[in-house]
């Protein structure tokens, strides 16, 4: 993820900021799109000490750091573990293409459910982040364009947000709603996609990751 791709995400972020509160406020703290939005500034302000040395890998560093160290809550910690998970398997001359998305979600994916102890199906951002890493695997790519990957890729994230409604979260304090935390959207797994969206809007135009 370059610079720009970065920074696509850190404004989508900034502009959805209410909007994930509201969703927040409805079977959480509230506070998810002002933790997001910490998030995301201290990730602007991360970019800007790289001095040019602005690799994919460099740039997940930076931002996941930043995110950790600044973003309270258990947001902070599960973006940011799936962050430098992500960056550890890429070299400097990482592309974009479908096997490096894989490869990229596959390791934040890994993490993100090794910490947090949550699967497919719990109401967590996951149930955006594997369908989204599903939709790259080599079985799922034969005769199809980049271009198609994404548009698959950002329709699975969207439908996995709306599964979400029918799910009884089992993670988070959510969890303490039971069967009254159905009917709502995960904050979490909504802010994954305001991410995952902004990144294929930017892919499609640059074709740089």
């Amino acid at each position: 993820m370059t610079r720009d791709a970065a920074t696509a995400v850190i404004k989508a972020i900034l502009s959805e900021k209410d909007f994930l509160n509201d969703l927040d406020a409805k079977i959480g703290d509230g506070d998810h799109g002002l933790n997001m939005v910490r998030g995301a500034t201290a990730a602007s302000d991360a970019l800007n000490e790289l001095n040019g040395d602005e690799n994919a890998k460099n740039v997940l560093q930076a931002v996941g750091n930043a995110v950790i160290m600044n973003v309270g809550g258990s947001a902070g910690s599960l973006y940011g573990a799936g962050l430098l998970a992500a960056a550890e398997i890429l070299d400097e001359n990482a592309v974009l293409d479908a096997k490096t998305l894989e490869n990229v979600f596959s390791a934040a994916v890994n993490e993100i459910q090794r910490r947090g102890q949550a699967n497919l199906g719990d109401k967590t951002l996951l149930d955006v982040l594997i369908p989204i890493r599903d939709t790259f695997k080599a079985e799922n790519c034969v005769g199809k364009s980049f271009e198609t990957l994404l548009t698959e890729a950002r329709d699975a994230a969207r439908d996995g947000l709306e599964l979400t409604k029918s799910l009884i979260a089992k993670k988070g304090r959510a969890a303490a709603l039971g069967k009254a935390s159905i009917g709502f959207e995960d904050p979490g797994a909504a802010s994954a996609l305001i991410i995952f969206r902004a990144l294929c809007g930017f892919w499609k135009d640059s074709r740089r990751f």
